[in-house]
């Protein structure tokens, strides 16, 4: 008895004196293991910001890092975890294929995006990978908010998120873009905002996510923000200094309606009407300040991060993309574009220090693909390179239907380079569907400008584990992709003279960053090859989350402390 007495008064005295500690307190006394370590899930970031950077190449981080200031990419490097040889393992490398593969952890396979737009076997026609004629617009009279996640059939990490908490956290998606914003937010966004230009220039929602704008957001729409970017884009700095890019006046680059060349400066205001009013912005690095601008507008108005149950903020940069194909990888204006964003990032890491605390978030950055160099330009410096001539490869493979089959009609629809069979007139021709594809795969990998062919039936059942095969695998989605998938040659797209693009599985459209920076993340680099499908499950094991349900990355370890 006298034993038991005097252990109540101890027990007592420890609870009371650890009280005032808090949850705190009894994570140091229950949750530590023997090493004194407490599981990173236990104290994860109140915010997680995960970048995407439209069309951003590995080597623009590494060509342009001398004109960096130090607190943007760089800043991010040094301070974040590297991974160097950071790869798309799948085509066609694209917007929307890409927003979605960072978020659900997997390929087109599982996911589903097999394109920007495809054809749609079951409804016969062109579909958009974000749109939905269930939803209408919010915000804006168009249809241009009629859209949804509903063709992704899988969740996302900020899906995992908010189930994970049972739909506490919030997740705010943003982008000029509306698959950039659209994909990233997944099935369980609060909401998700993309821009319409045109006349006004505003932000615009859909009836997936809400009835109304927020005040916040009407409240940004008229407040002129977009506006006061309707001025003249002149270099940021001295272009002389630009050593990084070839000359301003070449002919690889694709003016604005209405200049002379596509030189600096760029006069937006008098170029304005001509060129879709707001829409102008897009191609101009002002789109992704101006994206930048509403984004924190977001995090102050949703209090983003307010709290210790995690948020997430998607941030895609779509200006990027825009420039790019306008301008190509080797111009000036590119490279001024990538300069303006790191300012943009600098001024984005600085409000998260502010308003969020410097160790209370984390950050990821990557790309959803590369770009090539514009063919023109490699040619005349005797590089392969050139155009698919799809007239005259349309024209030779219809004349070898007519031969072959006695009509045209078995092709169905076309799509990303992919060929769809009409698979009931076959049927009723009695033609084997296997060696119908065969026999159109030979003969048109016989055509210039074209690499390889794959079949429908290739892809189904072999299990190809490396090289342009397993790219090509990992895009192909047995419901949705076409019979027949060409590969056109190296730095061969079918694509105008100028500007620069993407899509195919060769290496400099694969080929990306990946920087993690904040909580939970080391400091240092890798060469190690990683893969896009890996971030959100290296995000999931940070936040301690499900995986997303048809995810089929690893996390990437080394990453994480």
């Amino acid at each position: 008895m006298q034993n038991r007495y005097n252990f109540f008064p101890l027990q007592i005295f420890l609870m009371l004196w650890f009280a005032p500690l808090g949850f705190q307190a009894q994570v140091t006394i229950h949750e530590r293991n023997a090493s004194g370590h407490v599981p990173s899930f236990q104290d994860p970031p109140r915010l997680v910001v995960g970048i995407m950077v439209d069309q951003m190449r590995f080597d623009y981080l590494t060509r342009f890092w001398h004109q960096f200031e130090d607190g943007g990419f760089r800043r991010l490097v040094s301070e974040g975890y590297h991974c160097r040889d950071h790869h798309f393992n799948y085509a066609p490398t694209s917007t929307g294929p890409g927003h979605a593969s960072v978020y659900t952890g997997t390929t087109p396979s599982g996911h589903g995006i097999i394109g920007n737009a495809w054809y749609d076997k079951e409804l016969d026609q062109q579909v958009y990978c974000v749109g939905d004629s269930t939803q209408t617009s919010v915000g804006t009279d168009t249809r241009a908010g009629a859209h949804s996640p509903h063709r992704m059939g899988v969740t996302t990490i900020t899906d995992q998120l908010r189930l994970h908490h049972q739909m506490r956290s919030k997740v705010i998606a943003v982008a000029i873009k509306d698959r950039g914003s659209v994909l990233p937010g997944g099935h369980l966004a609060n909401a998700a905002f993309w821009f319409e230009g045109g006349e006004k220039g505003h932000w615009i929602s859909s009836t997936f996510y809400m009835d109304a704008l927020p005040e916040w957001v009407s409240d940004f729409n008229a407040s002129g923000a977009a506006e006061s970017y309707r001025r003249t884009w002149d270099p940021l700095k001295n272009l002389n200094t630009y050593a990084e890019s070839g000359p301003d006046d070449v002919p690889y680059e694709s003016p604005f309606r209405g200049e002379a060349a596509p030189v600096f400066p760029h006069d937006l205001p008098t170029l304005w009407e001509e060129n879709g009013g707001f829409d102008i912005l897009k191609s101009t690095p002002y789109g992704n300040s101006l994206t930048l601008d509403f984004a924190l507008e977001a995090i102050k108005a949703e209090e983003l991060g307010a709290d210790i149950i995690t948020d997430f903020l998607a941030i895609s940069f779509s200006s990027t993309d825009y420039v790019g194909h306008k301008f190509g990888v080797n111009s000036k204006e590119v490279q001024d574009t990538y300069m303006r964003l790191d300012r943009d990032l600098a001024r984005l890491l600085k409000y998260l220090d502010r308003n969020v605390g410097k160790a209370e978030y984390t950050v990821f950055l990557t790309s959803d693909h590369g770009a090539g160099q514009v063919p023109a330009y490699l040619r005349d410096l005797k590089v392969p390179a050139g155009y698919l001539k799809t007239g005259e490869i349309q024209k030779k493979f219809q004349e070898f239907l007519r031969f072959t089959y006695g009509r045209t009609d078995i092709i169905r629809g076309q799509s990303n380079n992919q060929i769809f069979l009409d698979h009931q007139i076959l049927n009723n021709l009695g033609l084997s569907l296997k060696e119908v594809q065969e026999t159109l795969a030979a003969e048109l990998t016989g055509y210039d400008g074209i690499h390889q062919v794959y079949t429908a039936y290739q892809l189904r059942y072999a299990d190809y584990r490396e090289g342009i095969a397993a790219i090509v695998q990992n895009g192909f989605h047995q419901k949705r992709s076409g019979d027949i998938l060409i590969v056109p040659a190296p730095e061969t797209p079918a694509y105008p003279a100028t500007g620069s693009t993407h899509g195919s599985p060769h290496i400099y459209d694969t080929h990306v960053p990946l920087i993690f920076y904040g909580k939970g993340i080391r400091k240092g680099e890798s060469i190690r090859r990683t893969y896009i499908r890996d971030i959100a499950p290296t995000i999931a094991v940070l936040l301690g989350t499900a995986f997303p349900n048809g995810a089929t990355g690893l996390p990437i370890s080394e990453v994480l402390k």
